[in-house]
């Protein structure tokens, strides 16, 4: 078995961690809070993330210094929000990457660079694409924790390495598959927050179920149409890593994408919804990332575009989900 990292303190890299003790020894672990590391250690709790969920602490090597974590690891998971990975990152170099995997479990872009994670690994560290993976869902933390039936997709283009992967992280409640699709899951994983942060708007405004059907349709095939022009191979976007991954985080009650545009939609300032919730909605950095990176690609977006305009314009949300109700059927 390969040793395995996982990077980042939250509910998304402690359902990981809960998901590899049932394959693995020993995992190591990073976490940047003192006080939480010494609380998991104690209690085998997670004080901050998903508290009621028992981890085996005998299993975790955990550390605030990410270079000892990286150098005793082969396999390093990124699980910390978009927004501090090159800060967490700040200080590794190239050789100190040389010959890991490294997998994506973070659905967001990088908003200091306005890059995808693999990508931004790729070409600051030099990582060959055989060694860069996309971890993606459909899939909550919270469900992981409860240990309720999930299912998670692997995707690198050395398919060796994508089962390897994906053996380490199944288990009685996790199945797996694996696809070659890198770009096409990363990018995905990206957008549906978007669409999910614009389900909670819809909410929020007082739409029904109705309109949230045709908004979540045409968001499918928003996305089709954004990952073929930005990727164009041959891929099915019905599949779960895709279309299933979308649903759950435009639905679930888990989902804090929905829930910041739900808050949204009700009338809260941004700042306002930030104080709120305890944790980052890649959403809202996404919407900017992925409207700059369309005015190259030049995509038809409209409800990207309807999300910028609220988040980042400070358009009303009764007013752009009013144009946006005639633009999409």
């Amino acid at each position: 078995m390969q040793k395995i990292a996982v990077i980042g303190g939250g509910s998304w890299a402690t359902a990981l961690i809960k998901i590899l003790q049932e394959n693995c020894n020993s995992i190591y672990w990073w976490l940047r809070d003192e006080d939480q590391i010494k609380e998991i250690s104690k209690t085998g709790k997670n004080p901050k993330y998903l508290s009621s969920c028992q981890l085996d602490k005998t299993k975790l090597i955990i550390s605030s210094k990410i270079n000892e974590i990286i150098l005793n690891s082969d396999v390093i998971i990124i699980a910390t929000p978009s927004i501090y990975i090159n800060e967490i990152f700040l200080d590794i170099t190239s050789e100190d990457l040389e010959n890991k995997m490294i997998v994506n479990a973070v659905k967001g872009i990088i908003p200091q660079t306005n890059q995808l994670p693999i990508t931004y690994f790729k070409e600051k560290y030099n990582i060959p694409k055989d060694n860069l993976a996309v971890l993606t869902g459909p899939c909550h933390a919270e469900e992981v924790a409860m240990e309720r039936l999930s299912y998670l997709t692997i995707a690198c283009s050395d398919k060796h390495k994508a089962n390897q992967l994906a053996s380490s992280i199944s288990c009685s409640f996790i199945k797996t598959v694996s696809i070659e699709d890198t770009i096409g899951a990363e990018l995905s994983s990206v957008l549906k927050n978007v669409y999910a942060l614009m389900a909670g708007v819809c909410y929020g405004l007082g739409y029904g179920d109705n309109f949230l059907a045709v908004l979540i349709s045409n968001a499918s095939q928003e996305l089709e149409r954004f990952i073929n022009k930005k990727d164009s191979i041959e891929r099915d976007v019905k599949q779960s890593a895709y279309l299933g991954d979308l649903l759950v985080t435009a639905y679930s009650i888990h989902s804090r994408n929905r829930r910041f545009g739900l808050m949204i939609g009700k009338g809260y300032s941004i700042k306002a919804t930030q104080l709120e919730m305890n944790m980052i909605a890649e959403g809202y950095f996404a919407t900017k990332c992925v409207y700059e990176i369309n005015k190259s690609l030049n995509v038809n977006c409209p409800i990207i575009k309807a999300a910028y305009h609220i988040l980042y314009d400070k358009i009303s949300p009764k007013i752009e989900f009013k144009i946006l109700s005639d633009q999409i059927s």
